[in-house]
């Protein structure tokens, strides 16, 4: 049987949980639709299909999701994007916005 002490301890923890990010690509006139897709599968673990699909919602509606991560995974993928954009030449870019 629990103590006084003992119950009261339990029901004052809570558990908390990250905030959730939520990271897009943004569309531009000169990253490749070829690279984005690479960019998709590389960064963003997607099959050819789902790239596909984002790179058009991309292309058709200036932004597309990629995942929702939590803020430090977010956050790196986004460095990864610019640091891979930029190797490769293109002005691809990635944002994130709080869930």
């Amino acid at each position: 049987m629990a103590t006084q002490t003992e119950h009261e301890t339990r029901s004052e923890t809570s558990l908390s949980y990250p905030n959730k990010y939520k990271v897009y690509l943004l569309n531009d006139n000169y990253s490749s639709m070829d690279f984005v897709i690479d960019v998709l599968m590389t960064i963003f673990h997607k099959n050819y299909e789902e790239a596909e699909a984002i790179m058009l919602e991309v292309h058709k509606k200036e932004r597309g999701i990629c995942g929702i991560y939590t803020h430090e995974i977010a956050e790196t993928k986004v460095t990864e994007v610019h640091k891979k954009a930029h190797e490769s030449g293109f002005p691809l870019k990635a944002v994130m916005e709080e869930e």
